[in-house]
């Protein structure tokens, strides 16, 4: 093993550089996917193993709560003993999970095998961001970042459309097979050309810090997760929510006499990583949001089936990626400012419209809302990503990246339970129930899936009355969402244009020592 020499152009003259970059791509990919892909299966899940409305949600949430709640030590992990090596046990845990849960017959050992793949996708997701800058200099990084981040965030649209497909043509087990091929190219391609990168100066994993981040990040997700669907005043949710607070104020006392903590308070008072960090988690928390309450509206409101809802999600898609590919040369002469400023301004306007949207709307109006929606996030989540990462000294590329994606991960938990909490609250106090027995009321108060259900059932005029009903309360709830979503977008663009640097400093190396390659 030897030294890294200083920064230079040299250092990022890699002729693999652009095939590494690949494998990163491939490698977020895979996460992405199962971040939504689920999103069609559950029904047909919960036909062949028996599972439970408890049990279906915790075959989603399990991924999302290991993922969020493990994801600080999985930078300091990065960072100690290796980006590349770490990547490729993110991806055998990812590959792993994904083929026991192909394999099973029941709910519980599916939602460890989720678990065990949101632990894989802890590592993954911010080691692949943290080693763009050590392939990439500043003219490249860009572009770099935006591939990254178009990846990261292409799965969610593409998730229900390739879950549709394979549940059309395959047995449910297929959305699980479908990363291990994926994840097995990414640990080839990782190990044959990314480049082994690390801190010299990164400290041992502290368990203490790393048990109150876990324990503490697990609390916070599970009570805003459970919150809609248990209540906010239920006990568990109020002992987890609470439970959260001390355990993270406890980790921020410890890190912060840490020479190296896991936890980086230091990097939330620079105003540009700060508020960049803010615009990520919030553009993720609106399109992890919208991905959970649309995709009911076309297939319950609209009747359409899984894989037309997977097709009709994405114009969301198709503007992200524009987005993202337009915002690289944009960002090299206008800076990042501008750009995130101008998405957010996009993304409040997509809420705005698509909170005119009626259950007899034309597909349309949504394609329109979703294009823009897609549009707006692009052009603010990639600068956004990058300007945060420019802010970071290299040193702490591993960690800053961390809780960047932390962050991120935390508002796609928010976004799910908040547009989910009004939505059903919504629902629910707009749902004429009159004339239905009681049973029959419990079951239509809980989704407007069950009510069209029951309205099958019931038939007639009785039954139309119903879906009538049920149809308006839900686009109710769903304008209400998409107005909570684009007043939050409008907000976070004022202060963006206010807080934001106009031009991000010169990347700064460790003090003590420069990166060290393998």
């Amino acid at each position: 093993m030897s030294s890294e020499p200083h920064p230079s152009e040299e250092r990022y003259d890699n002729p693999r550089r652009w095939w590494a970059l690949g494998a990163l791509v491939a490698s977020a990919l895979v996460l992405s996917f199962d971040i939504t892909i689920l999103n069609v299966a559950l029904p047909t899940l919960a036909a062949d193993l028996e599972a439970s409305t408890t049990q279906q949600q915790w075959i989603v949430d399990s991924f999302l709560v290991v993922f969020a709640a493990t994801m600080l030590p999985a930078g300091l992990l990065g960072d100690r003993f290796g980006r590349r090596r770490m990547l490729v046990v993110g991806l055998t845990a990812l590959l792993a999970g994904s083929a026991v849960g192909a394999t099973v017959d029941s709910a519980e050992p599916l939602i460890a095998a989720r678990a065990a793949m949101g632990l894989g996708a802890a590592l993954v997701a911010p080691l692949a961001l943290s080693v763009v800058p050590t392939l990439f200099g500043p003219a490249e990084r860009a572009k770099a970042v935006a591939a990254l981040g178009a990846a990261l965030a292409a799965g969610m649209p593409l998730g229900p459309l390739v879950g549709g497909w394979l549940l059309d043509h395959y047995w449910w087990g297929s959305i699980f097979l479908v990363n291990v091929p994926m994840a097995a190219a990414g640990i080839v391609a990782c190990l044959l050309l990314v480049p082994e990168s690390r801190d010299p100066a990164a400290p041992r994993v502290d368990v203490l810090s790393a048990v109150l981040s876990v324990t503490g990040l697990a609390a916070l997700v599970f009570g805003v997760i459970e919150g809609p669907s248990r209540g906010w005043d239920d006990v568990l949710v109020v002992v987890a929510l609470a439970g959260s607070v001390p355990l993270l104020c406890a980790l921020v006392i410890r890190e912060r006499g840490r020479a190296h903590p896991m936890l980086d308070v230091g990097l939330l008072r620079n105003r540009g990583f700060a508020w960049n960090t803010v615009t990520v988690a919030l553009v993720t928390m609106i399109m992890t949001g919208l991905l959970f309450v649309v995709p009911q509206y076309l297939q319950a409101v609209r009747g359409e089936d899984a894989m037309t809802t997977g097709l009709q999600l994405m114009p969301m898609m198709g503007g992200l990626l524009v987005g993202a590919r337009a915002c690289v040369p944009l960002q090299r002469s206008l800076g990042a400012r501008p750009l995130i400023v101008a998405g957010l301004v996009v993304l409040a306007f997509a809420g705005f419209l698509g909170s005119t949207t009626e259950a007899g709307s034309g597909y349309g109006l949504t394609a329109t809302w979703l294009t823009l929606t897609g549009l707006g996030a692009g052009l603010s989540l990639v600068p956004a990503m990058d300007a945060a990462l420019e802010h970071l000294p290299s040193d702490r590329a591993g960690v800053g990246s961390g809780l960047l994606m932390t962050t991120r991960q935390v508002g796609s938990a928010i976004g799910v339970a908040l547009l989910g909490s009004l939505l059903t609250q919504m629902y629910r106090e707009r749902l004429d129930v009159e004339g239905l027995p009681g049973a029959a009321a419990d079951v239509v108060d809980e989704s407007v899936v069950a009510a069209h259900l029951v309205a099958d059932e019931v038939g007639g005029s009785a039954g139309a009355r119903l879906v009538d009903s049920a149809d308006l309360a839900f686009m109710d709830g769903m304008s209400l969402s998409l107005l909570v979503s684009a007043g939050a977008a409008l907000a976070t663009a004022l202060l963006a244009a206010w807080l934001l640097p106009s031009r991000p400093p010169e990347r700064r190396e460790s003090a003590a020592e420069p990166e060290r390659r393998e």
